[in-house]
């Protein structure tokens, strides 16, 4: 289906050939025709499907008619960050250059001086962060009887961040007979309550997840343990062919100390966070954009919903807390078509959050090295390497396996062993009684342990992690 079947008007139309689109997503598709017949809207899509066009573009053709009134803007756009409020004000730019339409972005981390002389003339189209417009509303700066549209976009973050308390006293401070679209990944009952509530009889439009559905994204899982996990990455980005990468971290003391450690070996690395000022942010959000810089350190707060072309790569340095930041981080690459790879770096720590984003995307995530494609057989050698061996203690006899290992015979040098040798689940022995293994045990003869095992491990080998539940064996009295 063309963007023409969908009723938008002619210099709309020439403005998003101008952009090299020819055909809406399935999102744009499913929206555009209600949002101009006036209808209200919930659409349930995630970053990454064309979301913000689907509002926008239908926005620029109902505000077309009309003229704005100083202080009280026509339309208004909430966005929890500021990095979303400015790519949507982009959009704006980009779509409707040839629409005569006003404009002003109201994000903190900027001076409010102009901000509040662009309301002073009126705006059609008013994007704005929750907190910023509290601020300059209860300044008397702004008026907001005369809205009729309102756009609440990606409510579940707003949820996470705190701000359904401000949007629902901004829905009450606008006029009641108004077009409300509500956008969201996810759609919890806090949100559902708020859709209820502010809308009225809404069409839902829902759109498939990227996580589930983008085959363009080569998602592999890389086991391997906390201590290890700069050395992977410095790995994996040699090993890759990586044109540009962001890295996901979950503190921004992580972002922060990471970079400084990359920078050691490559002058090409930047970083956004929650701590840094706005200008800092979109500085570095330009030289990434323009390749200045091809790596670029981020945490979610401050990277959510960036659109950014090209994106080759995305390395999760960190399992995300909530699944859907997974779908969200890894839906920076494999966009407009294009293919991209996203490698995530889990510990055995991470293992239920994990699995919580396999049951969220409803397929598993494949482990790396299982089935190495080309250039990843340096990479796969140093996870089997990262995989804990040796001297753990024996609750029963005070032995190390160290100790065990010289009463068994050797293994032969030809025959490495198997990944899933290295480290015997304790999954797989679940269904055996726990003393059913005490036989095996008792055959290697108890023998002092030769004098060059008795040192003190080194770090790589000492393993600090929880003891398997095969080995918590009990002596009876």
């Amino acid at each position: 289906m063309p963007f023409a079947d969908l009723g938008l008007s002619d210099d709309l139309l020439r403005a998003i050939g101008d952009s090299g689109y020819t055909e809406p997503t399935p999102i744009q598709a499913g929206a555009i025709p209600p949002v101009l017949m006036g209808k209200d809207l919930i659409g349930i899509a995630q970053t990454g499907t064309g979301k913000t066009a689907a509002f926008v573009l239908p926005m620029i053709d109902i505000l077309g008619e009309g003229r704005s009134r100083a202080r009280m803007p026509r339309s208004l756009i909430l966005e929890p960050t500021r990095e979303l409020a400015a790519q949507v004000a982009e959009n704006f730019e980009k779509y409707g250059k040839y629409h005569k339409l006003s404009m002003a972005l109201l994000i903190g981390g900027v001076q409010m001086g102009d901000q509040i002389k662009a309301l002073e003339k009126g705006v059609d189209v008013l994007i704005a962060t929750p907190g910023r417009l509290m601020d300059l509303f209860s300044r008397g700066k702004i008026l907001l009887t005369g809205c009729d549209l309102l756009v609440i976009d990606e409510a579940d973050r707003m949820l996470d961040m705190g701000f359904i308390p401000d949007i629902e006293e901004i829905c009450t401070k606008l006029p009641k007979q108004r077009q409300t679209l509500l956008f969201s990944a996810t759609m919890p009952p806090v949100i559902q309550k708020l859709a209820a509530k502010f809308l009225t009889e809404p069409r839902r439009i829902e759109v498939a997840r990227p996580a589930s559905s983008n085959l363009n994204i080569d998602a592999k899982l890389v086991e391997t343990r906390s201590d290890k996990k700069r050395d992977v990455l410095r790995e994996l980005l040699r090993a890759e062919d990586v044109t540009n990468a962001i890295i996901f971290c979950n503190r921004k003391t992580t972002v922060r100390e990471l970079t400084t450690s990359l920078k050691r070996s490559s002058s090409a690395v930047g970083q956004i966070h929650g701590d840094m000022e706005q200008a800092a942010r979109i500085a570095e959000l330009d030289r990434f954009k323009a390749g200045e810089i091809n790596i670029l350190v981020a945490s979610d707060v401050a990277a959510r919903g960036l659109d950014i072309k090209g994106v080759s790569h995305v390395f999760n340095f960190d399992v995300p807390w909530q699944p859907d930041d997974y779908v969200h981080r890894i839906g920076r690459t494999g966009r407009a078509g294009a293919k991209g790879k996203a490698y995530t770096l889990a510990t055995r720590e991470d293992g239920e959050a994990v699995a919580q984003i396999e049951k969220l995307t409803g397929t598993p995530i494949p482990r790396f090295g299982q089935e190495s494609n080309d250039g990843d057989a340096d990479v796969a050698a140093e996870q089997q390497t990262d995989k804990p061996k040796a001297k753990r203690s024996s609750r029963r006899s005070g032995k190390t396996e160290s100790d065990k290992a010289d009463a068994a015979p050797a293994p032969r040098p030809s025959e490495p062993k198997r990944p899933e040798e290295a480290e015997p689940a304790p999954t797989t022995r679940s269904s055996e009684p726990k003393r059913a293994q005490e036989p095996k045990r008792a055959e290697a003869p108890r023998k002092p342990a030769p004098a060059p095992r008795a040192a003190q491990p080194s770090a790589e080998e000492d393993w600090n992690g929880p003891l398997p539940s095969f080995l918590s064996v009990s002596l009876g009295s």
